[in-house]
């Protein structure tokens, strides 16, 4: 179930008849992520984005990748106007780990909310081939995973970019 359509924010309401299940920003996502046992697949952007547009049409409107990412994530979408401290500790982990950044924003975290996989834009295809290879490494190789995290909340730490736990 698509929980946007309550939303305030016009950029979640763009997002409010998609097929993927959305949820806001908040307890209800990372509580469902630790019951379901997967990882939080968090998309960052706003309304004005060109980018963001391109792939929510590719993308989050395709219903064979909507039904992928149902199937393996929780999946959160965050509007960077109304959530900027959420924007600004994902965008962090977004530039540590890529080099760059931008929106819209893909993160792949942990039922906690430390990221261990992070973009930008990621086209339609390669976004299909990315969400089976993060679920396949959360399902075959947790430990690396979990690692993984640790290694860039511990980096962001010495930064103070990232709190610890969710927001």
């Amino acid at each position: 179930m698509n929980r946007l359509k309550g939303a305030t924010s016009p950029y979640l309401l763009q997002h409010a008849d998609n097929p993927v299940e959305w949820f806001e920003w908040g307890e209800e996502a990372f509580a469902e992520a630790r019951r379901r046992d997967v990882p939080l697949l968090i998309s960052v952007g706003y309304s004005a984005c060109h980018w963001c547009h391109v792939m929510a049409h590719e993308s989050f409107e395709d219903p064979a990748t909507a039904a992928m990412m149902n199937e393996r994530f929780v999946n959160v979408k965050v509007d960077r106007e109304e959530r900027p401290d959420v924007d600004a500790v994902y965008m962090a982990a977004t530039q540590a780990m890529t080099g760059q950044g931008g929106w819209p924003m893909t993160v792949f975290a942990t039922p906690d909310g430390h990221p261990f996989y992070t973009g930008t834009y990621f086209p339609r295809a390669h976004f299909q081939r990315l969400l089976a290879g993060v679920a396949n490494a959360w399902a075959g190789d947790r430990e690396a995973v979990v690692g993984q995290s640790s290694t860039i909340v511990e980096a962001l730490n010495e930064r103070s970019a990232l709190p610890t736990g969710p927001l």
